[in-house]
């Protein structure tokens, strides 16, 4: 899209606004809204359906029978496979339209919202497509008086709770693989950015997904969010989101049915800069990019850069110098690199953290940029930050760089580690060997070496300690999560030659 394209959609935007319930748009059932605001001007949008448990036991019921009925849950997987890839071209068709939606209802830069809707959601959807008619059972070796069968079968109806920083991404994410192998979907979008999970809803009921298996449940998280999490015919719930509402998820199973938990949760990931790294633009860029991505609104935000004490310097100077071509501004602007912050709420949030690592000794390097008004935040590079401050403790989930030094490998490895998540890292060094040494000492779900990446499609994405549970997203691995496994057991009779 050319600039004149983006403000034209932004004007003339349709905004589908009420739930989506077995193949409908149905308001909620009390008729209640919330009102739903772009962050960045604070306009008004849309009242979108406020649903509470009602609405989704309605979801539920509709799941479960579409389930029951077999239409989807146990139609052949080549029928399952071509209708997610007629809707990922549909996303493909569409993707101006939601790339400015979201937009629109995040704040988040206009460039990575073409790039995530127009290239990875599609991609995600035909990759799982593909995986569809993939994915085995066994036959494991028995005497000759039995057979064994090892079959695999979708879990049932799937809970899929989604964050506001990626909404779209994250919840095809969870849709893809869960769809993929028969399971009936209620997405839960987080309340601040509900409305292209909402226009999703209509592909995929173009796509031909039947009625009652793609369900779509805007509201609260404790109304909605809550109810999906105890709701007794619920059999898994996928939550990407903070650690403190994953452990109320879990609560929710153990005083309801037990349902399985998939957590992918807060992080508080290292950026190690060993001593023998060069500190060229190559780095610097994926210091920048680890850091201040999505404004930093990014679970796996690579905050906490550890630096080897002799590169310090000349890596503080190079990364100011990165800092200050940004541009902060406009999410629909094509120039702008940072957007705002998800509401005034969390601006503040940030805003406290700033001041606490003031307040606590950190150095604050960043002044090259205009300040800004409304939800933004520019980024912000701290020195002398210690392992015992509040920023090098906490999430914060804004445009937080903090530098601090270290004297050896060692040192390097005892400090990345000494945080409660375990989500992600990334090791810049010459020595493969050190950096492979790095990477198996550190108790994370995805390292990355010379270049900050959370892998791709293929490879499987999640965290260890209080980052996440033992499912994951992406990859093969993802659709574990949505599957369970039966053994049949068949007892023949010898038959004489």
């Amino acid at each position: 899209m050319q600039q004149s394209d983006i403000n034209t959609l932004a004007q003339s935007i349709k905004i589908t606004h009420q739930a989506f319930i077995n193949d409908e748009y149905v308001n909620a059932c009390r008729e209640q809204t919330f009102s739903v605001f772009n962050p960045a001007t604070g306009n008004h949008l849309a009242e979108v359906a406020r649903c509470d448990q009602q609405d989704i036991n309605r979801a539920v019921v509709a799941a479960r029978a579409a389930f029951n009925r077999g239409s989807w849950s146990k139609a052949d997987p080549e029928f399952r496979k071509s209708v997610l890839l007629k809707l990922a071209d549909l996303v493909r068709q569409h993707a101006d339209e939601l790339a400015v939606l979201e937009c629109l209802n995040t704040g988040k830069t206009i460039t990575d919202c073409m790039h995530e809707i127009g290239t990875d959601v599609p991609n995600f959807l035909q990759w799982y497509a593909e995986l569809a008619d993939k994915y085995f059972g066994k036959v494991p070796q028995t005497g000759r008086s039995s057979i064994a069968l090892i079959t695999r079968e979708p879990v049932g109806v799937a809970g899929l709770v989604v964050p506001w920083n990626f909404p779209l991404l994250m919840a095809t994410w969870k849709v893809a693989p869960a769809l993929a192998v028969g399971c009936s979907v209620v997405v839960k979008p987080a309340e601040e950015t509900p409305l292209t999970a909402l226009k999703f809803a209509e592909l995929a009921r173009q796509a031909g997904v039947p009625a009652g298996v793609f369900n779509v449940v805007p509201g609260f998280g404790h109304e909605a969010g809550e109810a999906l999490g105890r709701h007794p015919d619920v059999d898994v719930i996928s939550f990407t989101g903070s650690t403190e509402v994953g452990r109320l998820f879990m609560k929710y199973s153990g005083e309801s049915n037990l349902k399985g938990i998939s957590l992918e949760m807060g992080g508080k990931s290292p950026f190690i800069v060993l001593d023998d790294a060069c500190i060229n633009d190559d780095l610097i860029e994926h210091a920048a990019t680890a850091a201040f991505w999505n404004a930093g609104q990014n679970c796996s935000a690579n905050m906490r850069q550890i630096i080897a004490k002799p590169l310090v310097e000349a890596f503080s100077h190079a990364i100011l110098e990165r800092v200050a071509k940004y541009t902060v501004g406009d999410p629909l602007s094509l120039e702008t690199d940072l957007g705002c912050m998800i509401s005034e709420t969390h601006h503040a949030r940030v805003s406290k953290y700033i001041e606490s690592g003031k307040a606590q000794g950190a150095k604050p390097l960043t002044s090259v940029l205009e300040p800004v008004s409304g939800n933004f935040i520019n980024p912000t590079v701290f020195s002398n930050v210690t392992k015992e401050m509040t920023i090098a403790k906490d999430e914060i989930f804004g445009p937080v760089l903090g530098i601090m030094s270290v004297d050896d490998l060692d040192s390097a490895i005892a400090l990345a580690k000494d945080t409660d998540y375990g989500l992600h890292a990334t090791i810049f060094t010459q020595d493969i060997d050190r950096a492979l040494h790095v990477a198996r000492e550190l108790p994370c779900g995805t390292v990355s070496i010379n270049g900050f990446t959370e892998g791709d499609i293929k490879t499987p994405f999640g965290g260890y300690k209080q980052s996440g549970s033992l499912a994951r997203d992406n990859g093969t691995e993802a659709i574990e999560q949505y599957l369970q496994t039966k053994t049949i057991w068949i007892c023949t009779k010898s038959v004489g030659v």
